[in-house]
């Protein structure tokens, strides 16, 4: 299998992180995409030109982190994803965690890719304050959850945190969240998390 990786990307992490926690690997097709730059390989792949993507031997190569890390979850026997009714929980903070990577990539594309005179900084602002509004309830809300067994979302939340700490760093998303910032302290530590971390 190929999966087609920027070692920036914190939805290809995710995958990495699935791969090695289960003991899987594949082949890294690096690329270098933007939304205005998708290239040729990666909307070979996937129509959408975003990446991760999984080229598999036999069917369709599967994209959007979420299918590919079910899908990697199924062949290693499935133990990512627990039975109803914890597993309702298990895919709401996993999408949880996703839009808190959502909103933390569009920071940086209004800076990387946006011509400086179209930038507009009250959106960025806006999507800071999703990943604030999300931080607060993640804090409030979903502590027991991650205290529990490794699941799919806490490898979603550890890699949005990541992210945050790579890209973000000086916003700071520790201060008001005490307790999520001390299970992720724990949570990177982690092997899978340690070679994974973005570069």
């Amino acid at each position: 299998m190929k999966l087609y990786h920027n070692a920036a990307s914190p939805f290809v992490r995710k995958v990495r992180v699935v791969l090695a926690e289960t003991g899987q690997s594949v082949d890294l097709v690096d690329v270098f995409i933007t939304p205005t730059a998708p290239g040729d390989a990666v909307p070979a792949a996937n129509p959408l030109g975003k990446i991760p993507a999984l080229e598999r031997e036999a069917g369709a190569t599967l994209y959007d982190s979420r299918v590919i890390c079910r899908y990697l979850d199924d062949q290693a026997g499935g133990r990512l994803y627990p039975d109803a009714p914890r597993l309702w929980e298990t895919l709401t903070l996993e999408a949880t965690a996703d839009g808190i990577m959502d909103a933390a990539v569009l920071m940086v594309y209004e800076s990387r890719v946006r011509p400086e005179e179209f930038q507009f900084s009250d959106w960025v602002e806006a999507q800071w304050l999703k990943i604030t509004r999300t931080l607060n309830a993640v804090e409030g809300r979903w502590m027991s959850h991650l205290a529990g067994p490794l699941d799919m979302s806490h490898i979603a939340m550890g890699c949005a945190l990541g992210y945050l700490d790579f890209r973000h760093g000086a916003r700071d998303w520790r201060a008001g969240h005490p307790d999520l910032a001390a299970w992720f302290e724990t949570f990177a530590a982690r092997p899978s998390m340690v070679e994974t971390g973005p570069a």
